[in-house]
């Protein structure tokens, strides 16, 4: 309730530049700041996931979560996670024949 990130363990950068912004094409540069963009990386380098929002609405952290967490299921599980997946619901097989179990 105090805010910040709490015991999480992640890396915070500032982009005072506006090259990050720039070069992932979030920058408004007529007023130069940037829209509210979230970028999905994987550990081996991929980007899984890009959100961006028109500025006066906000990010949902319950769903950036969703996503890191479906995205470590399918690649550890290889199966399909629906929309609106959530650790522990039903996920679908990824061919024809089996994802009718």
């Amino acid at each position: 309730k105090e805010g910040g990130l709490g015991p999480l363990n992640i890396p915070l950068l500032a982009d005072v530049t506006r090259s990050l912004s720039h070069n992932y094409g979030v920058l408004k540069s007529d007023e130069g700041i940037a829209y509210r963009g979230l970028f999905i990386i994987d550990g081996k380098g991929v980007l899984r996931q890009i959100t961006v929002n028109d500025l006066p609405v906000g990010r949902s952290v319950d769903e950036a979560l969703r996503l890191v967490q479906a995205f470590q299921y399918t690649d550890e599980h290889g199966e399909v996670c629906p929309a609106g997946w959530k650790p522990g619901s039903d996920t679908i097989k990824p061919n024809v024949d089996d994802s009718k179990e």
